[in-house]
């Protein structure tokens, strides 16, 4: 339980940092118009502090979901695509950001990546579920 608390308030960390970097670093370069840096704040505070207050939520419902042989792997896959995807927002925010001309190899590596992100977010969820429905039988 104390790990998905800490886990959890790690996120909401990041999540206020996330956000005042935006704030602060679009202001400081001028910069009015869209950037990915603007999703980071909620993809932090959703995906990371609030997802794991609700598992928290769920572990007092049911006694085994944290104690599951597979909740360890959801746990490192979850937060292996979480974190993943976030740095590849602040890479490509801070790029648009400061206007710099990227390669189309670089452009398309940053978005592979981002998107091999939400792939293990994905996977993480799906195992996340199949933990869940075995609590319930």
């Amino acid at each position: 339980m104390k790990k998905i608390i800490n886990t959890s308030f790690m996120y909401a960390i990041l999540a206020m940092i996330g956000g005042v970097f935006y704030r602060e670093f679009t202001k400081f370069n001028d910069f009015v118009g869209k950037t990915t840096l603007s999703v980071v704040h909620t993809h932090l505070f959703m995906l990371g502090m609030f997802f794991f207050l609700v598992i928290l939520l769920l572990a007092k419902q049911y006694k085994n979901l944290i104690e599951d042989k597979k909740f360890k792997l959801f746990y490192y896959i979850y937060n292996g695509g979480l974190l993943l995807a976030t740095v590849m927002f602040v890479w490509r925010g801070v790029l648009q950001v400061l206007g710099s001309d990227i390669s189309s190899a670089l452009n398309a590596s940053i978005s592979g990546m981002a998107g091999i992100g939400h792939i293990l977010l994905a996977v993480g969820i799906i195992i996340f579920f199949t933990i869940l429905k075995k609590q319930e039988k």
